[in-house]
């Protein structure tokens, strides 16, 4: 495929049927050539999970017009990895984004999302990288709001780069006007109430994971749940690199032999 234009691939986890993968298909196809390469159904809390016990399969679909799109039967990170290895040999995507989500992605949120792992596994690969999240979980949800906010972004991002281990989380409020763009930290939360225990009919014990989400600091004006609380659009710059370099000396002070 010979393009003067920049390349963007686009995955997902709610599927490459979601309405928030067509929509974000829709905002950024006149700023550049789109491949989707998208899970056939919903792979929510997959994380950075990749399938490294079974075997994967592409589909081509023809749901988004001329754009090329390909489902596969693997996590959101097997999506990335199968498209660059089977699509892009000859081109490397100039961009990779995740979404668009439903449901937010914030907080903690950012360790279980899936479209955080499409994200991470692009940084990984030395690609510039974000994932949209909207906090409207009903996929039925108007997010036609968010275009100018995804198009300035990604406009950017084509256009500058991002540095070397840097994604970009980014999260829209349940709201079709927001109140700006704060650029902010992962917010400290934590989930609770997290099993349910039922008993079957047929004598066994079994267990849903369920849960309910807690801010842990409601107040912190600089983070992004504070944000997406006040209307506000809440960009994340997250890495890769975990290491606790400010724990580093105390670790070493411990003079383990």
């Amino acid at each position: 495929m010979k393009s003067n234009r920049p390349l963007i691939l686009i995955s997902n986890d709610d599927g490459y049927h979601s309405p928030g993968i067509k929509k974000l298909v829709d905002i950024v196809s006149p700023l550049a050539d789109v491949l989707v390469v998208a899970p056939e159904s919903a792979r929510s809390g997959y994380s950075c999970a990749f399938s490294a016990t079974d075997y994967l399969r592409l589909k081509p679909r023809h749901n988004m017009g001329d754009t090329r799109v390909w489902s596969c039967t693997g996590t959101p990170v097997d999506c990335v990895k199968i498209a660059i290895d089977q699509f892009c040999k000859e081109r490397k995507p100039d961009l990779i984004l995740g979404g668009i989500n439903h449901g937010d992605n914030s907080s903690v949120n950012n360790h279980y999302s899936g479209t955080m792992g499409i994200a991470k596994e692009g940084c990984l690969k030395g690609i510039p990288s974000i994932a949209f999240s909207s906090c409207f979980y009903n996929e039925d949800a108007n997010l036609e709001p968010l275009r100018p906010y995804v198009e300035q972004i990604v406009s950017k991002v084509l256009a500058e780069g991002l540095p070397n281990g840097v994604c970009l989380n980014v999260n829209f409020p349940a709201t079709e006007t927001f109140k700006g763009v704060k650029v902010c930290r992962m917010t400290r939360g934590s989930w609770i109430n997290e099993i349910v225990k039922e008993h079957h009919p047929r004598g066994y014990d079994y267990f849903w994971v369920v849960g309910e989400y807690r801010n842990d600091e409601p107040q912190a004006e600089d983070s992004d749940q504070w944000a997406l609380n006040h209307g506000y659009v809440a960009i994340t710059p997250t890495t890769i690199d975990v290491t606790a370099y400010d724990f580093m000396d105390t670790v070493r002070g411990w003079d383990i032999k």
